[in-house]
């Protein structure tokens, strides 16, 4: 027989299960810009290819060879679109002014920099700076650092010449060095607008943005242990869990139900501190609004977090005793870190 606690639980899931995953479903329906921008030979097109994992964009070096502005998308997430540009120092009049237009209507720009070249000319400052007129969601890329040397002189540089406003990822089109790095960037940028989750399913390294969105659950949670609040104390509790789990679902393209969100919640609650506890993780366990609720929460939801990825990315069962290991693990840290 349904317990007290699996009804509360069950009543939080009628409010937030499907107001969660429609939030995720509209998110994932947005289109998401990225533009390439840079003077001719800066490698745009050969990073296109790299991202994507086809070779897609023509990479031939002379003047004139993106003509126009070509949008490429990552197999199966037709809503990511890279706008391959035209040089800014193209022979064709044209261009650059069709690669401002897209500019002021991008959620990212990629500004790009050859580091086997001259570095950020004057011609490339002036292209700057009208960019970040229109729109300061800028990341620059320096590229080619496998035919460059001193590569930290150069980030140094272009960061003085930037008034240290922007990230500076050096990376090589050509071996492949720091893509990640610049994945994760554009990531990390995404999140203001919402639009992350739909970026990082395009990612060959899911952990990062999977460790990112756990962290963040396991600090909210732990201001809700730390803050009781009147009314359901598993309502909020619930509620952010519910909203991680699908997320990771997502994530890794995994189904998830309304009953396996409540299965993980509830024997994740039974395998580390039990319902009474769970319950009591927001209002009413001993010391409740100081750190004792906060470990309770955070712990929990953390392990939790953590358990989920690991069987998504291993194709395996939740295992409940390894999130029962690692709520210990993460509550015996924050004991620690509050000694």
């Amino acid at each position: 027989m349904e317990n007290q606690f699996e009804r509360e639980v069950d009543d939080a899931l009628d409010d937030v299960f499907e107001e969660e995953m429609k939030h995720v479903h509209d998110a994932l329906d947005q289109e998401l810009l990225i533009s390439l921008i840079g003077e001719v030979n800066a490698g745009k097109s050969s990073t296109v290819n790299k991202i994507i994992g086809e070779e897609i964009a023509g990479t031939d070096p002379k003047p004139g060879e993106t003509v126009s502005v070509d949008p490429y998308n990552i197999r199966g997430l037709e809503k990511i679109k890279f706008m391959d540009t035209p040089g800014l120092n193209d022979p064709n009049d044209e261009n650059p002014r069709k690669t401002l237009e897209f500019v002021q209507n991008s959620d990212v720009v990629l500004f790009f920099l050859n580091a086997a070249g001259t570095v950020f000319s004057e011609s490339e400052k002036e292209k700057f700076r009208a960019i970040e007129k229109l729109n300061k969601d800028i990341l620059i890329v320096l590229n080619k650092i496998d035919a460059a040397e001193n590569i930290p002189a150069l980030l140094h540089f272009v960061q003085d010449q930037t008034g240290y406003k922007y990230e500076v990822i050096p990376i090589s089109s050509k071996t492949g060095e720091n893509l990640e790095s610049l994945k994760k960037a554009i990531l990390y940028l995404l999140e203001k607008k919402g639009k992350d989750l739909l970026f990082a399913r395009s990612m060959k390294e899911k952990s990062a943005a999977a460790n990112r969105w756990i962290i963040a659950s396991g600090i909210s949670a732990g201001a809700i242990g730390a803050s009781p609040i009147p009314g359901s104390d598993v309502v909020p509790l619930t509620t952010l869990q519910v909203g991680l789990l699908i997320r990771l679902a997502k994530l890794y393209d995994k189904p998830i139900s309304r009953r396996a969100a409540k299965n993980m919640i509830v024997i994740t609650a039974t395998r580390t501190v039990g319902h009474t506890l769970y319950r009591q993780a927001v209002k009413f366990i001993p010391g409740a609004g100081s750190v004792a609720g906060a470990v309770v929460a955070s712990s929990m939801t953390l392990a939790l977090g953590y358990g989920v990825r690991y069987a998504f990315e291993n194709n395996i069962a939740l295992d409940y005793d390894m999130i029962g290991n690692l709520y210990e693990k993460y509550k015996d840290q924050a004991k620690r870190e509050q000694s």
